[in-house]
């Protein structure tokens, strides 16, 4: 392919970001019970129910830290924050300070589920809750720094893991999403350019095909002629096939014009081509030579047409290329579809570059496509085919 996605770093899978995320939470329950067990020897109950309790404001704490859980309604936020709350400061009455660290998990909680107007305000109040409580009965300063460092810590650690695992989790779903958008690009490409290659290629090898079978018995040298011209047109198209799944290939307007003067030739249209534009850059080249295809392949669409006018001029730093003909009540059909093909697909190329395309049918009766491309277009050097192409081809990793 002509390109390929840009690499990334190697991101931590969403899983992985999950069990950090469980692991300190696990660490965070178990330094709650080791400050239970080192303040006093509890009997087996109160170790039971200190083991439930913990486990219970810790699996709320799992739930809370969720990517879904940022999905919850108001509501159930502050429903399940009143509820951490109880688990927080009611155990209290029972275990004393030892159960103050849970001010870390719930500091988290508010962190997570408010507006961060409200959020920042609130956590503040919760890690200062118990440095405040236990500088009032009296606690040495130090174990009030400690429970005031220990709330601080907790909850941002927390909730900043829980963070770090709701943008794995977006960044995962973004290049999932790029993922498939790559791979629509690459279709988009792909039928572009087999529009815009073998629409023309193939209407060439229709009306060479019809033109030797009405020589064949008449004139035989001549169709013999057209035969060897059938056989490179035929050639080309499976060129172009191949050239389809690599990148567009560069093409010359001057020869376009005179290929497109033969096969008009063939079809009994008599066409007047005059290309006088100089050297091009080969992007402009390649986007005019398109333009001029799908121009003259519309053109072989329609049995009514009878004469045609190709012209290419320089006017200052632009080019123009016109393409006039007769038969315009039919010569427009099914020119302006959808942007994959005929002339939205060559408004889109020539926008890329900088360019214009307008069709139609004009006062004189007569159908009008007129391209207008910069005659060095900015950006593209080393970029050609890209710019060609509109859209740049890549491979989906």
């Amino acid at each position: 392919m002509a390109g390929r996605l840009p690499s990334y770093p190697e991101l931590p899978a969403p899983r992985l970001a999950r069990a950090i995320t469980v692991v300190a939470l696990c660490c965070y329950a178990s330094v709650t019970v080791l400050n239970v067990l080192r303040a006093e020897d509890p009997q087996p109950v109160r170790l039971m129910v200190c083991l439930a309790l913990v486990l219970l404001v810790f699996g709320v704490q799992f739930v809370v830290s969720a990517p879904r859980a940022r999905t919850w309604s108001l509501g159930r936020k502050l429903s399940v924050l009143g509820f951490q709350v109880m688990l927080t400061y009611l155990p209290m009455a029972w275990f004393g300070l030892s159960w103050g660290s849970m001010e870390g998990p719930l500091a988290a909680t508010v962190l997570l589920s408010l507006p961060a107007r409200f959020a920042w305000p609130l956590y503040g109040v919760v890690v200062s809750s118990i440095p405040v409580y236990s500088a009032i009965i009296g606690v040495p300063l130090a174990e009030v720094g400690y429970f005031l460092i220990a709330g601080l810590l907790a909850g941002l650690v927390i909730y900043g893991l829980s963070r770090l695992t709701d943008l794995v989790h977006e960044v995962h779903a973004a290049r999932e999403e790029l993922a498939r958008m790559a791979v629509n690009q690459e279709r988009l490409r792909f039928a572009r350019d087999l529009h815009d290659l073998l629409g023309y290629s193939l209407s060439a090898v229709t009306l060479k095909g019809e033109l030797i079978h009405r020589l064949i018995a008449a004139r035989p040298e001549q169709a013999r002629a057209e035969t060897t011209e059938l056989l490179e047109v035929a050639r080309q198209a499976l060129a172009d096939v191949r050239l389809v799944s690599s990148g567009y290939r560069d093409m010359c307007l001057r020869d376009e014009a005179a290929s497109a003067a033969s096969i008009l030739a063939a079809a009994d249209i008599e066409a007047v081509v005059d290309i006088d534009c100089g050297p091009l850059h080969p992007v402009a080249d390649t986007v005019l030579a398109t333009a001029l295809r799908e121009g003259v392949t519309n053109i072989l669409r329609h049995s009514k047409v009878q004469n045609c006018t190709i012209r290419a001029a320089r006017k200052g730093e632009t080019v123009l290329l016109t393409l006039v003909n007769d038969g315009a009540h039919t010569s427009g059909k099914g020119s302006g579809g959808p942007s994959g093909s005929g002339l939205g697909n060559l408004r889109e190329r020539l926008r890329a570059i900088g360019g214009n395309l307008t069709a139609g049918i004009r006062d004189d009766g007569r159908f009008h496509l007129e391209a207008l491309a910069p005659a060095t277009p900015s950006g593209t050097l080393g970029h050609g085919k890209e710019a060609v192409r509109g859209t740049p081809a890549v491979s989906p990793s």
